[in-house]
């Protein structure tokens, strides 16, 4: 009797996921979204080996979640599986992620012209929230606060644009620039100052809030270009252990 209730509650609901199913994919997300987190900040340093134990003590997540998580982060090219040795963080290599950027122009292109055309009235409100906030808190906003903003403003545009296939093509992107960025703000003498890329974000909020695909498309390339600029300075001097921690040191450096 209680199957069958069950049964009738699925074809009711018009799912067939119990609440445990539930809880794995979200556990799954959120093992994701934690590596992610270390990927950006360079905990997990660029060239670093560990293993999937490893990640699980630093995450707090069982093997389940962690390993799908690795999977996934593996076919995004930020982790290298290496059979028999475990893990490698994916070192940066500048001109492929240079190179990649132009890729991203042109997706990104797409998506925020599909953004600024489909948004809903609550994804228009939620890009003014997010204006406002950035507005507010941009004099004291430290790197990691941008960052996870950043990623909220990723999430609502790809929900605006209401197409899953470019949110699997971009997530990734948006996690290697996101790690670009992080370490030529961090690192590179003289750029902390987050304006020019916060300048950018508000343009393209401001532009798909109101509908404006003219707009936002010339938002998102600025963003891109600034982007772009920073490559300059990293190519030239940017400490190469930072980009791939297994490069050994020079004698006294």
């Amino acid at each position: 009797m209680a199957r069958r209730k069950r049964a009738l509650e699925v074809v009711r609901s018009g799912t067939d996921e119990t609440p445990g199913r539930r809880n794995r994919v979200n556990f799954f997300e959120l093992a994701y979204q934690r590596i992610e987190d270390l990927l950006v900040n360079c905990e997990l340093k660029p060239g670093q080996s560990l293993t999937v134990q490893d990640l699980q003590d630093i995450t707090g997540f069982g093997r389940t979640p962690v390993h799908n998580a690795v999977n996934t982060l593996a076919a995004d090219t930020l982790i290298i599986i290496r059979p028999r040795h475990g893990l490698q963080v994916a070192p940066i290599d500048l001109a492929r992620e240079r190179m990649l950027l132009e890729l991203r122009r042109d997706i990104e292109r797409f998506v925020i012209r599909l953004a600024a055309e489909r948004a809903s009235l609550s994804h228009r409100n939620q890009a003014l929230h997010i204006e406002r906030v950035l507005k507010d808190k941009r004099a004291a906003l430290t790197l990691d606060e941008f960052n996870a903003i950043d990623r909220r403003i990723d999430s609502l545009i790809l929900a605006a644009a209401g197409e899953p296939f470019l949110a699997h093509t971009l997530r990734p992107l948006h996690t290697i620039y996101r790690r670009i960025g992080f370490i030529h703000h961090r690192h590179m003498p003289g750029q902390a100052d987050l304006s020019g890329t916060i300048d950018s974000h508000l343009a393209i909020l401001n532009a798909v809030a109101n509908r404006r695909a003219d707009r936002a498309m010339a938002a998102s390339d600025a963003l891109i270009d600034f982007m772009n600029s920073m490559f300059d300075g990293m190519e030239a001097g940017i400490d190469p252990r930072l980009l791939d921690c297994s490069i050994e040191p020079l004698l006294g450096a």
